[in-house]
């Protein structure tokens, strides 16, 4: 084992992380040890710190990552010391009637939901005990220790900070768009909350060509940056959002994308679209928050309303793409970035996603 510095949830009754040492295990068969290079601070992992969603304890929190291969455990072959990868959180068993057929966004059997390996084996120890790594990534810790379908190689020309939103929001965004949405060129579109899944879900909206593109929040430095990422209307966000929405286009749009992940606001989602039109969950509630939606109106009016999880992304076909487009420059990812701190400082970023800073918060390491 080696020692590293990670940031803790301690308990669930914590609401604020510990930075201490941890113990990393060696890599076993088929798992990878990562220094990590950088980590974004994600609304999933303020769901856990703020009690929202339960996890075991202690546990590391962190899933959206990216750094350099350091060590690999027998039958790795495929990989060498010095690579740059980023980490999917969403780990599939590749053996289920869902991964045979291609769809391993929706995996059965996926280890990484109960923060532990394949194996049901944790590669961390703290104070003697088993300590979990978040969605069995553990991202905001020095290192990690995962299985080798959890990585995906990356050019060594795209930052770790670029990278490591790569795995998580910026694949969200762009997949619910794409692959989920499948948005037309010259449609219009609604984004509610401009937060990191918001604007990768704008700037993904630009790139599929989309026409009238509606940002909606209460913050309005992040609507201001949201015209920056290529939002053609933007709205302060409130009761009157479908009245609002139908002013600026007449009928309601043709997609809307709630990246928020509040009952409120994902039932009028479907009010907001016109008729034949797409709302699409992006944003993730907390647990057992029931959503109320006009069933009646929903079927009558031929309106689609759907979940989206990670976005559909099959990652070995869609990071390389997306750090492609952010290379060519048709993906400004690094502009997501507005604030990046020291793992010490993670509390910090946490309250500042609280208190609905705009942009995107990393831990640079």
């Amino acid at each position: 084992m080696i020692s590293a510095r990670a940031a803790f949830h301690p308990s669930p009754a914590a609401r604020e992380l510990t930075v201490d040492t941890v113990e990393v295990a060696e890599p076993g068969p088929g798992l990878v040890r990562v220094r990590l290079g950088a980590s974004g601070v994600c609304g999933s992992d303020r769901h856990v710190l703020d009690g929202e969603w339960s996890m075991p304890s202690p546990t590391v929190l962190g899933h959206e990552g990216a750094g350099t291969v350091e060590s690999m455990g027998e039958g790795v072959t495929d990989l060498e010391e010095g690579d740059h990868v980023i980490i999917t959180w969403f780990q599939p068993c590749l053996r289920c009637s869902s991964c045979a057929e291609g769809r391993t966004w929706v995996c059965d059997n996926a280890s990484s939901e109960g923060c532990r390996l394949p194996d049901g084996s944790t590669p961390l120890r703290k104070d003697d005990r088993e300590a979990f790594p978040y969605l069995a990534v553990g991202s905001m810790a020095e290192y990690a220790v995962v299985p080798r379908h959890a990585l995906v190689p990356i050019s060594r020309e795209v930052p770790f900070d670029v990278a490591a939103l790569i795995g998580c929001s910026v694949v969200t965004g762009f997949g619910a768009v794409v692959n989920d949405a499948g948005v037309q060129a010259g449609r219009s579109a609604l984004v509610i909350g401009a937060g990191g899944v918001g604007l990768s879900l704008i700037m993904s909206l630009v790139a599929a060509g989309a026409g009238k593109i509606i940002a909606a929040d209460i913050n309005p430095e992040a609507l201001a940056l949201a015209e920056e990422f290529g939002a053609t209307h933007t709205v302060l966000s409130n009761g009157d959002l479908p009245d609002k929405v139908r002013e600026i286009t007449g009928h309601g749009v043709d997609y809307a994308f709630e990246a928020i992940g509040r009952p409120e606001t994902i039932g009028i989602m479907p009010d907001c679209v016109r008729r034949g039109g797409k709302a699409v969950i992006v944003g993730l509630p907390p647990e057992d928050a029931p959503v109320s939606v006009d069933a009646l109106a929903l079927a009558e009016q031929g309106k689609t309303l759907i979940g989206s999880n990670y976005g559909s992304t099959v990652p070995p076909r869609d990071f390389p793409l997306l750090a492609q487009l952010y290379l060519s420059g048709r993906l400004p990812i690094d502009r997501l970035i507005t604030r990046r701190f020291a793992l010490e400082d993670v509390n910090e970023a946490f309250s500042l996603m609280r208190a609905g800073a705009a942009g995107r918060s990393v831990i640079v390491y």
